[in-house]
């Protein structure tokens, strides 16, 4: 895994057990949260592992706080909900229908781009 950088204003000094770590959803999720998240992601369903491997592969340096929130909503579906949401069976509905949300699930979607192109 390579360096987390703090975003743009962020005091680097801080954070990682030095102090308190900027809050809002623009900043860099800590190495400590990814670990979290990541294990938090894993599923009962190989379908829904490749996506969110392929996903960690291509944004985990960059993920947000917000981003890993919505992330966090998504995984809080069953496995048959978050496979139709990945395979546009289906569109979020409710609660989740956030636009932090669409733009994980949009990310969690995209194949064979560059990482920092959303199709």
């Amino acid at each position: 895994m390579s360096d987390r950088q703090p975003p743009p204003g962020a005091d680097a000094s801080r954070g990682a057990g030095g102090g308190a770590v900027p809050a809002g959803p623009d900043r860099l999720i800590t190495q400590g949260e990814l670990s979290k998240l990541k294990w938090r992601c894993r599923r009962g369903l190989l379908e829904n592992d490749l996506f969110i491997e392929r996903f960690f592969e291509r944004y985990e340096d960059k993920l947000t706080a917000g981003q890993a929130d919505a992330l966090g909503r998504l995984m809080d579906l069953g496995d048959n909900d978050l496979l139709d949401l990945l395979l546009r069976r289906r569109e979020p509905q409710g609660d989740i229908s956030t636009s932090e949300v669409r733009q994980v699930l949009e990310m969690l979607r995209t194949r064979g781009a560059s990482p920092d192109v959303v199709q």
